[in-house]
């Protein structure tokens, strides 16, 4: 484990498939799990899988001042937030270039950049001053070969990753200021998949899918690994 004990880690996305595997990793690994969700009663679900150790908020991260409220909130509960793994997203598909809508396209935004905004403002001085910081986000595989149908998908994925680049490039210079040795990560996939998604589609081998709980072990190992390895890196978890 990083740091001198366990670490307090947020945990975006908590109520979905994937923050649920990555609270439980966490918790399991013994830190302390803040789980947000926009949803009151599903991250209070969430967290109730989660085990004992994971705490759950509610907050509409695409509201600045929201997530401001969020980390008062959070850190007068479990104190100054270590790190974020920031899984808010969704997907949006078209046929092409013409039909990519305005609204699909307010969606992928608001999910993959305006939430990733607000959070790694709020919440980047903490992660900087952590002795073990950390920021992670999860991106696609279909940056490396964008195609016209998930145009506007692509474009918020790259947006996002590039966001986190910087991220990588402000912690480097608050290190070298006296802060704390944090690091922002990519982790890649082609898709995520889990066991409920096997059940519903049982004739379907999803190629290339990274399990939730392969995931979750992928983002135990950030803590375990030297901040300037993964600071700025694209880690990719896809086959």
């Amino acid at each position: 484990m990083g740091g001198s004990g366990p670490l307090n880690v947020l945990v975006t996305g908590g109520s979905g498939a994937s923050g649920i595997a990555v609270a439980q990793a966490l918790a399991a690994a013994g830190h302390r799990v803040s789980m947000v969700g926009s949803d009151q009663a599903r991250i209070r679900a969430a967290a109730e899988k989660a085990g004992d150790s994971a705490t759950p908020f509610t907050c509409d991260l695409a509201v600045l001042a929201d997530v401001r409220q969020l980390r008062e909130d959070v850190s007068g509960d479990v104190g100054a937030v270590d790190a974020v793994i920031h899984l808010v997203g969704g997907w949006r598909g078209a046929k092409g270039i013409v039909d990519q809508s305005d609204d699909d396209w307010d969606f992928l935004e608001r999910g993959a950049v305006t939430t990733l905004r607000n959070v790694s403002r709020v919440f980047f001085d903490d992660i900087a001053a952590s002795a073990c910081g950390r920021f992670a986000i999860v991106s696609s595989t279909a940056l490396e070969k964008p195609t016209a149908a998930a145009a506007s998908y692509v474009a918020a994925k790259a947006a996002a990753e590039a966001w986190t680049m910087a991220m990588a490039d402000g912690f480097r210079r608050a290190a070298q200021a006296g802060g704390g040795p944090a690091a922002a990560t990519v982790l890649v996939v082609k898709a995520l998949v889990d066991d409920e998604l096997r059940r519903a589609h049982p004739g379907r081998k999803f190629p290339g899918a990274t399990d939730v709980a392969d995931l979750a072990a992928a983002v135990v190992r950030l803590f375990g690994t030297p901040s300037a390895e993964l600071n700025g890196a694209r880690l990719r978890l896809a086959d």
